[in-house]
């Protein structure tokens, strides 16, 4: 359907309305019968939905089919997203309950669009077609049903809200539905979160309650996917740490910045097609100095290259699940902090002299085993200084071991 973009002049127009179902009405008419752009009457990315479902000859009028996918295929999808579902699972709980009272359903879909945890809401059983839309494996996708909210998500990767007859298809027009999405550490569309009302309107700001609960497991899943990283958590408010309002990123063994989540790199004015970079550029702090804040419990204030003050904490998790913080080997600590360690394990100068050159990796393993040489190869003693288990500690060994043995072969 060809679009004009301006509205012709000898057809009279109505130029006002009082409600937003009024406004949305005239859009309708404008974009589906007149042929006309209706700019500013919706949000741009719902008329570029519409361009495209218009494109792909779907009727508005059609009946829409909502079938799960193929059982291998959502068997696929959930094994796929096994490890988002893992992370999501309090949060989904969380949410669930704070929206117990009310009519809406929630969704999480993969990055394509198909349903892999939906909630049951026993308040939305009057809601016929929702309730049909709502199940594991329906594919709620743009190429499936048309405008929506999470299907414009999967399609352009940002938050949106589709209300009434912003939907496409007539027979989706009772709905209103916000999304946010999901991304993983390598900045992809991991998932889709989605709330869902029919026949009514929500009654609280969801674009907000969706958005905080998308920000809080996209962090539970950038962390999850950090193992063997270190870790950094900071924001120029302390009270901030731990909520979805916490900056967060991940730095490489070779001290490079491997991803930032959304509230980092508007903090530290990054872009994300920027990455990586060194921890130096980002944070103006070598990785040795960042290796620093492993061992405190407690938040440090640092200042950030462009001046401003923020508190940081940071934390390594090998990819056994074992917290290393006390197996790394540290310059000494500032005035007034007591060290974990008795000076017979403390660095060697030259030890600290190297931390700058040092990969991540190899100033972990280095205090390690000069930590079990110290205490003459008793794993037990060795394990209980570094505050780790003597299995992991074992495991640790092992998997170096095994490492060095495949490189000596090869070579």
């Amino acid at each position: 359907m060809a679009l004009q973009t301006r509205m012709d002049s000898g057809t009279p127009h109505q130029l006002f309305f009082t409600t937003p179902e009024q406004r949305i009405a005239l859009a309708r008419q404008r974009f589906f019968e007149e042929g006309t752009r209706p700019s500013g009457m919706v949000a741009e990315p719902v008329i570029q939905s519409w361009m495209r479902c218009t494109t792909a000859h779907a009727p508005v009028s059609g009946g829409l089919v909502l079938d799960p996918v193929t059982p291998s295929r959502l068997h696929g999808a959930l094994n796929r997203n096994r490890e988002l579902l893992a992370v999501a699972r309090q949060e989904l709980t969380s949410m669930e309950n704070s929206l117990s009272g009310t009519d809406c359903q929630v969704l999480l879909t993969d990055g394509e669009g198909i349903i892999v945890h939906a909630t049951h809401n026993p308040h939305a059983a009057r809601a016929s077609i929702l309730q049909k839309a709502t199940r594991l494996g329906v594919n709620i996708s743009e190429s499936a049903i048309g405008t929506t909210a999470p299907g414009i998500v999967t399609k352009t990767g940002h938050a949106c809200m589709v209300l009434g007859a912003e939907h496409f298809h007539d027979c989706l027009q009772g709905f209103h539905c916000a999304a946010a999405p999901i991304r993983d550490v390598t900045g992809r569309l991991a998932a889709v979160l989605n709330l869902s009302i029919e026949s009514r309107s929500f009654g609280f700001d969801a674009a907000s309650v969706i958005g905080l609960y998308a920000t809080s497991i996209e962090n539970s899943l950038l962390q999850a996917q950090s193992r063997e990283l270190l870790l950094l958590q900071f924001q120029a408010s302390p009270t901030l740490l731990g909520t979805p309002m916490e900056a967060l990123a991940g730095i490489t063994s070779g001290g490079n910045v491997a991803w930032l989540n959304v509230v980092a790199a508007r903090l530290l004015g990054q872009q994300a097609d920027a990455l990586p970079q060194t921890v130096e550029a980002v944070f103006g702090l070598s990785l040795a100095a960042l290796l620093r804040f492993v061992r405190y419990d407690n938040v440090e204030a640092i200042r950030l290259p462009s001046g401003l003050g923020v508190w940081l904490k940071a934390r390594i998790v090998a990819a056994d699940g074992a917290d290393f913080k006390h197996a790394i080997a540290l310059p000494p600590p500032p005035a007034g902090v007591t060290a974990t360690l008795p000076p017979s394990l403390a660095p060697s100068d030259s030890t600290l002299m190297a931390a700058d050159d040092a990969t991540l990796g190899e100033h972990s393993r280095k205090f390690i085993e000069d930590t079990l040489a110290a205490c003459g190869g008793n794993i037990s003693r060795a394990a209980k200084t570094l505050r780790v288990s003597r299995g992991t500690l074992y495991r640790r060994l092992k998997a170096w071991r095994s490492k060095t043995n495949v490189i000596s072969r090869s070579c």
